[in-house]
């Protein structure tokens, strides 16, 4: 086995409401490869970091993980949420980035960018925001294999590879008294999906990148569809590869996502 970070630093950021833990078969991966991997186990959790438009708390919450724990430039990595993050904080910072894999993490940019922008600004966006299902979403359960049980059932959830199913129930769930309580506050969800960022686009035109950019994305991916990849393909230039799977594929196939992702970072 290579030495630990002997091919580089990983910067991790995970997606939405799904806490670093959740990943823990990807991290194996990667450090089994020789690479340094730290990650923040819940963005946006912390008082100093509150959630607001655009993120630029949460994004520098990453910055300053980074200068905490990387000694050096990292490889920047982000699923979803974290792709978004790790791409304006290589913007802010190109100083500690050596380059930047997003998993599916397509950009917004053009007329859909400025309806985002306007359906933030008036409210409407949140009748149509995932964050309509996150701010119901349930979260106490008698104990830890209930809620197993639950997300088992659920469509998305069940897609999962079983063992990071049982990885997200023990990252995103805790003894809370006599219940099990989601660790991903509900509330801090929610806040996160109301507020995407729609100026990543402009951000990087004022800050073009100064390293290379990825993408992997899940071929059945409805944000893939929803957004569009033209921007992303243009800043990725060529760097675009797929895993089978939706948006989540990192949790449905964990093994083939990691490995795409050292293929990806070897090539850079």
């Amino acid at each position: 086995m290579p030495a630990s970070g002997s091919a580089g630093a990983i910067v991790f950021a995970h997606a939405n409401g799904f806490p670093a833990g959740t990943y823990r078969l990807l991290f194996a991966r990667w450090r089994a490869a020789g690479y340094a991997v730290h990650a923040i186990e819940k963005l946006g959790h912390g008082e100093a970091y509150p959630v607001t438009s655009n993120w630029p708390h949460l994004r520098d919450e990453l910055i300053h993980f980074a200068e905490r724990e990387a000694a050096g430039p990292a490889f920047f990595i982000g699923h979803s949420l974290g792709g978004y993050l790790s791409v304006l904080a290589a913007a802010q910072r190109p100083d500690l980035a050596c380059g930047v894999v997003l998993l599916d993490s397509p950009i917004i940019s053009g007329w859909k960018a400025q309806a985002l922008q306007w359906a933030k600004a008036t409210g409407i966006g949140e009748r149509f925001s995932p964050g309509l299902v996150s701010k119901r979403r349930r979260q106490h359960w008698p104990n830890a294999q209930a809620a197993f049980e639950h997300f088992a059932r659920k469509t998305a959830f069940a897609r999962f590879e079983p063992t990071v199913l049982r990885d997200y129930v023990a990252a995103g769930t805790e003894p809370v008294g006599a219940q099990h309580t989601l660790a991903f506050r509900r509330d801090i969800e929610t806040a996160i999906y109301n507020t995407l960022p729609h100026h990543i686009a402009r951000v990087l035109r004022a800050h073009p990148l100064t390293c290379q950019m990825a993408f992997i994305g899940g071929t059945q991916s409805a944000e893939v569809r929803q957004i569009g990849m033209r921007t992303t393909e243009r800043l990725a230039a060529g760097r675009v590869s797929w895993v089978e799977g939706s948006h989540l594929f990192p949790m449905e196939r964990p093994i083939e996502a990691a490995d795409r992702v050292i293929e990806v970072l070897r090539a850079m």
